[in-house]
């Protein structure tokens, strides 16, 4: 799904529950909304897991937020973190936000967000809670980033694999033929695919890196519930088979 590009996007790290490798591919897709020009990372800089974040800061831009911990079992990072995204919210000077944590103690705040029309890109591990997934405008796995990333610094071609490059259960196709169906179709039955992207993108956080591709083309070109076709002016369509 694409947007419109925004003027100031805002990226806030939880830096106690994120491995850093993914900033920069987070960073490449950030770049989808326009300009990251305010890049914040909180988390208690003190503790030996985070001993190598004076280096990432540095070599990214990012402004880190020192954040102790005041109490056994209390989260400062949270607050602060939530704090300053309210906070930037009523200054009215930022048009999306990036969140990177794998926490759905942030699933109040990306809702609250999203409730002034405001754009959040949730980045975050594998075993990120579906209460946070569900309410980011796209959510992406950073591991999945991180091996995209990997693979087009050792030369690896844009064009996935057109079967097995990642896992794509009933409950996707059934989304994706949802999003079909509700398109507007021609009367060979086939719709605009930048339209079923946008369907499928406001039913749930859905985004294609997260099965191993880069465009919703290549993961249509690998299921065999569906046809593809580009007219004569570029734009593909598609057509639900079965």
């Amino acid at each position: 799904m694409s947007h419109e590009t925004l003027q100031n996007i805002a990226l806030l790290i939880d830096a106690d529950n994120i491995d850093p490798k993914g900033i920069d591919p987070v960073l490449t897709v950030m770049a989808e909304l326009g300009q990251v020009n305010i890049r914040r990372a909180y988390g208690n800089f003190a503790k030996q897991a985070l001993v190598n974040w004076d280096t990432i800061t540095n070599k990214f831009g990012i402004r880190p937020h020192q954040q102790f911990d005041v109490s056994k079992g209390k989260n400062a990072t949270d607050m602060a973190m939530t704090i300053d995204a309210i906070d930037l919210l009523y200054q009215g000077k930022v048009d999306g936000f990036g969140i990177m944590t794998s926490d759905s103690d942030f699933t109040p705040l990306v809702t609250r967000l999203r409730q002034d029309g405001i754009i959040v890109y949730g980045f975050g591990g594998t075993k990120t809670p579906e209460s946070f997934r569900s309410v980011c405008t796209r959510f992406i796995e950073i591991e999945k980033l991180i091996a995209g990333n990997a693979a087009d610094k050792a030369g690896a071609t844009a064009e996935r694999p057109a079967k097995g490059a990642g896992t794509v259960d009933a409950e996707l196709v059934e989304l994706l033929g949802m999003a079909w169906r509700a398109a507007k179709r021609d009367d060979e039955g086939f719709a605009a695919i930048g339209e079923i992207g946008n369907i499928a993108g406001n039913r749930s956080s859905f985004d294609v890196r997260n099965y191993g591709y880069k465009r919703l083309s290549d993961m249509f070109k690998a299921l065999d519930n569906f046809k593809l076709e580009r007219r004569d002016n570029g734009q593909i369509f598609v057509k639900r088979l079965r």
